[in-house]
């Protein structure tokens, strides 16, 4: 199967190299590589246009955006501006984020799940972050979750999904969609991928303000939302970031922000959601 991977990016000169190093030594090598070049004012383009002069499947583009870094719209506009620049010879479409080492046979392992089962839709591994000198799971999100640092669509999917949504949510919204669709997403804990950079790193209060933004967005609703950010909170040990989600949520709801799904898809997910809770409650 071809894969495409186009990869964001702003200011990554520290761990860019790493990235692309990581994905060249694929023991399936990507049909291209596309790295959008975000706005840097560092060496992050000089790096990736080094591993171009070796590598002709590697590209860049650059995009002139905001400085402003908001979780959701500025990755994913970028994400776009690379994912307009290819054709369509490709199976499988790839997000993923600039600061990542992936292990050599990820995208081997990745593409076997997809030609194991034609209804997979979305496949990926798991994160890892560095704590004491040695690389621990980033532990942010459920099992069943793939994270939005390494998104890995069929491209049917993909299409039918409509893309991805420059927002908050985006990373949450693609999965739910895949489930109303009635495509698998598949999670492998043998692919263990090292994030090199925290989520959120750099997230200011009203970025977390958009966290709550988002679960409005997605059609969750308020008590679906109150357990959402409870739980999102206490994992990221920090009980407080409560009121900022439930803040946005409300202040969401008060200027009648546009939805991310159409009425029957918050419905599908409301009850998708509630039904999780009741199996992980008994």
């Amino acid at each position: 199967m071809r894969y495409y991977i186009v990869i964001p990016s702003h200011n990554e000169e520290a761990f860019i190299a790493l990235t692309l190093q990581s994905l060249v030594e694929q023991t399936v090598l990507p049909s291209k590589i596309v790295v959008v070049n975000d706005n840097s004012t560092d060496k992050t383009a000089t790096i990736v246009l080094e591993f171009a002069s070796k590598y002709p499947f590697i590209t860049l583009v650059n995009k002139t955006s905001d400085a402003i870094h908001l979780p959701g719209s500025k990755v994913i506009q970028a994400f776009q501006a690379g994912y307009e620049t290819v054709d369509e010879n490709y199976d499988l479409i790839v997000k993923a984020d600039a600061d990542l080492i992936f292990p050599n046979y990820y995208f081997e392992t990745v593409i076997f799940h997809f030609q194991s089962d034609a209804k997979i839709g979305m496949a990926g591994g798991f994160a890892y972050i560095e704590k004491n000198g040695e690389f621990i799971l980033e532990n942010l999100t459920d099992k069943d979750h793939i994270r939005g640092a390494f998104k890995a669509y069929r491209k049917e999917t993909f299409k039918q999904i409509g893309g991805l949504r420059p927002a908050m949510g985006w990373d949450t919204v693609d999965e739910l969609l895949c489930k109303f669709y009635n495509w698998k997403v598949v999670t492998d804990s043998t692919l263990k991928v090292k994030h090199l950079k925290p989520t959120g790193a750099n997230y200011n209060k009203t970025a977390r303000f958009k966290q709550g933004e988002a679960f409005y967005t997605l059609g969750y609703g308020f008590w679906i939302t109150a357990i959402a950010s409870a739980k999102l909170a206490l994992m990221k040990k920090k009980p407080l970031l409560f009121f900022d989600y439930i803040k946005g949520f409300w202040m969401a709801k008060k200027s009648n922000k546009t939805m991310l799904v159409t009425a029957e898809q918050g419905k599908f997910i409301r009850k998708y959601r509630l039904k999780k809770m009741k199996e992980k409650l008994f």
